[in-house]
């Protein structure tokens, strides 16, 4: 696979945008300077949370000038009521000083969120008023999310997916269209218990990078997110993907390595 095919993704469900495939999410706190350091190295993919007041200015400032390269996503905070979706729009949208979100989110789907006919009705309207380019939820619970893949009008499914829960290879991208849902895999490093080395493990214990490579290696995941502490965090994770897809060898020792870390 070429470099071009591996770092970068174009999904006609997120509006055929050119999309570094590793995103970045700023609530562990990432500081301005690494949040532009991921810009000047190619990173245009933003999801942006209640706790990335780090991230915003530098944003603010790339939208005025490269608006159309960039790849923005953000969550409804409120996403069990129609007047909660769209408040949570327009105020992303007035702070990041844009007229349209790339995608609008309903997160963690059944704990903070619903997907009722409201809320279906209200994110379709956000679609269809352009302030909304796709929609899409973050979602824990994969025979449900399994469905929304087989029929619903999502644009993306945000899920988890790494070597210690690799559930969705069963219950949910054998479900997915070719083109829609596109994928964005979550809890890359299973919360960091993906690097530690459990109890009887003698082999090698995966790295942050290991981690989004198994997330990317798969033909099913079209993005990532990462979510570093620091520059330095954030420049380990790109230079990590550097090497590639996974090959055979790794692929397995890093699925058994999941297996013993899942228990």
């Amino acid at each position: 696979m070429d470099s071009e095919t591996w770092l970068y993704k174009t999904s006609p469900a997120l509006g055929d945008k050119r999309i570094f495939r590793l995103g970045l999410a700023a609530n562990y706190g990432i500081p301005e300077d690494g949040v532009r350091a991921g810009m000047d190295r190619g990173v245009n993919f933003f999801l942006c949370t209640m706790r990335d007041k780090h991230m915003r200015r530098p944003l603010r400032e790339a939208l005025k000038q490269r608006r159309e390269s960039a790849l923005v996503a953000g969550y409804a905070t409120i996403g069990w009521f129609g007047w909660g979706i769209r408040r949570g729009a327009e105020k992303l949208l007035k702070d990041l000083g844009t007229d349209y979100l790339d995608v609008y989110l309903l997160g963690w789907l059944g704990v903070t969120s619903s997907w009722t006919s409201t809320t279906e009705r209200e994110m379709l309207h956000l679609r269809e008023s352009g302030k909304v380019r796709s929609i899409g939820v973050s979602i824990h619970d994969r025979p449900r999310a399994g469905e929304l893949a087989a029929s619903s009008p999502l644009d993306l499914l945000m899920i988890r997916y790494n070597a210690a829960h690799p559930g969705a290879e069963k219950d949910i991208f054998p479900h997915k269209k070719a083109d829609k849902p596109a994928v964005l895999a979550y809890t890359a490093t299973a919360w960091k218990r993906l690097l530690k080395r459990p109890k009887g493990w003698d082999g090698p214990v995966m790295t942050a990078g290991d981690c989004y490579r198994f997330q990317l290696s798969s033909p099913h995941v079209d993005l990532a997110i990462t979510g570093p502490r620091d520059r330095a965090e954030l420049e380990q994770n790109l230079d990590a993907l550097a090497k590639g897809p996974l090959d055979p060898d790794e692929e397995k020792w890093m699925r058994a390595f999941g297996r013993a870390v899942h228990g």
